[in-house]
Parts: structure tokens; C-alpha cells; sequence
């Protein structure tokens, strides 16, 4: 948004105020319009279907493979490997789909007529396209392992599944968070886009940095957080980063409350 746009936004009040819960509901209404619901969907379809592509290319589910913890193995690194492919373009595309409505429709002035700030609709739109990312991240991880489940493959591994399925939405979330902030404060939204590039570019060769450098930013957390991968010939689960995940989503949920509410009483 333009500086003045915004700070006419934030300064801008009004007597009636919106729930929280009826501005999450707004950013749905939002979504149908904006056609912004299909992309969720995209996420849980691409990497479901990724993920499984590469297991029967394999041959995990094969007989000659359901002794040993290959499938799973396979199976986690493969899912790993679509996530970090397909999630940090289309979370770019959705935060920016949902805010460049606010720019080009005099958005942020029309919420503040109602009582609504630039932070709490960001907050809002927050939630609402998080429910959906969350959503998309927990069902791709119980259909891929329902598949394994049914197709009689052993020794599932429980925790490392669950750590990374958790790891991962958390990832996304901040992610996310940054899209939205990106978003709201550039106008440009092919800027924003260029952002998603090249996070997606940190995402894909993060494990070819030191680990130091995948901590700088979220999307380097994508390539810390592998639960499984080859190391030589040898496929091999990893354990998760959880302290440094724990304390990217500290930082993320602190960072992104502290600017939104920056963005409430913004001075013009």
C-alpha cells in the first residue's frame, strides 16, 4: 500500500467495529470471489500426488520392499521434496491474491470507515489463509501415510511422521505471515511474487549452504527440516531441527503481532 493510503487507514476509525470472527468470515467471502480456495487444493493434490508418483516409480510398495523402513523413507523425503517444490510459490500467490484486493479496491481506507485497521484486516487475512494452508498440510501427510498404511507397508514411523508433519505447517505459517506483511506494505505485487521466487530458490538449494545460512531466513527452515534423504547411497531418516523450529515460530508469531500492531496506530 501506498505511505498514505496507510496512514490514512490507520487513522481512520469509526464507532462500529467488526469481530474478529466476522473479518476471518469477510476474507472467506474474499477467497470465492477471488477464486484464492482452488489454490489450497493445488498444495494438497500436488504433493499428495507427487509424493505417491515417486513411491510407485520406486517401487515402494512393492514386495521386495515391504520388509525393511524403505517405503517411509521414501515416502517422507519424497513428500519433503514436493513441499519445498510447490509451497513457497503458491503461499506467495495466495497472501498476494488476497491483499492486492485492498490496493486496487481502496481496501484499507473502506475496512478503517468501519472501525478496522490495517493490522487487524492482516491479522485477519492471516487466519483465514492459514486455516486453509494447516488444512492442506495435515491431510496430504494422513493421505500419504494412509496409503502406505493400506498398501501393507510395516514399521511406520510414528514420531519422526507426526514431528515433520507439525514442523512443516509451523514453517508454513511464518512463511506465510511474511507473504501477508510483504504484501500489505508493497504495492507491487509482481515484487512480492519475485520474493516467493526466491524463496523457493533458498528452500530448493538450502541444504547446499552452511546451516547457519538456512537459519536467516524462513525459507531456508524447508531445507533444515528434511526427515528423510539419501547420504550416499543410502536412504536415511534425520531427526528434526525442533529447537530451531520452535524458535523461528516464536520470533515469526512476535515479529508478525509487533508490525501488524505497528500497523494499528501508525502515525500519518
Amino acid at each position: 500500500m501506498s505511505t498514505a493510503t496507510f496512514s490514512e487507514a490507520a487513522t481512520t476509525t469509526s464507532s462500529s467495529k467488526q469481530t474478529l470472527g466476522a473479518l476471518v468470515a469477510n476474507e472467506f467471502a474474499k477467497m470465492r470471489h477471488l477464486k484464492v480456495l482452488v489454490l489450497p487444493l493445488i498444495m494438497l493434490i500436488g504433493v499428495t500426488g507427487l509424493t505417491l508418483f515417486r513411491a510407485l516409480a520406486s517401487g515402494a510398495f512393492s514386495a521386495d520392499a515391504q520388509g525393511d523402513s524403505f517405503p517411509w523413507k521414501l515416502m517422507l523425503a519424497s513428500m519433503s521434496f514436493a513441499i519445498t517444490m510447490i509451497y513457497p510459490i503458491l503461499l506467495s500467490v495466495m497472501a498476494s491474491r488476497l491483499v492486492e484486493v485492498e490496493h486496487r479496491g481502496k481496501g484499507w481506507l473502506l475496512s478503517a470507515g468501519s472501525g478496522t485497521t490495517p493490522g487487524q484486516l492482516c491479522r485477519a487475512k492471516f487466519l483465514a489463509l492459514g486455516s486453509l494452508v494447516i488444512a492442506a498440510t495435515v491431510l496430504q501427510s494422513a493421505w500419504i501415510a494412509g496409503v502406505g498404511l493400506l498398501a501393507g507397508v510395516t514399521a511406520f514411523p510414528t514420531g519422526l511422521w507426526l514431528s515433520y508433519t507439525v514442523s512443516v505447517s509451523l514453517i508454513n505459517l511464518v512463511v506465510l505471515a511474511a507473504h501477508v506483511l510483504i504484501s500489505a506494505v508493497i504495492e507491487n505485487q509482481l515484487v512480492c511474487l519475485g520474493i516467493g521466487v526466491g524463496g523457493l530458490f533458498l528452500a530448493v538449494f538450502g541444504s547446499a549452504f552452511p546451516a547457519w545460512i538456512s537459519h536467516l531466513t524462513p525459507w531456508g527452515y524447508y531445507a533444515l527440516a528434511q526427515p528423510a534423504d539419501y547420504v550416499g547411497a543410502d536412504l536415511v531418516y534425520f531427526d528434526m531441527p525442533v529447537l530451531s523450529i520452535i524458535a523461528l515460530t516464536v520470533i515469526g508469531a512476535g515479529a508478525f503481532l509487533a508490525i501488524t500492531s505497528r500497523f494499528d496506530h501508525q502515525e500519518p
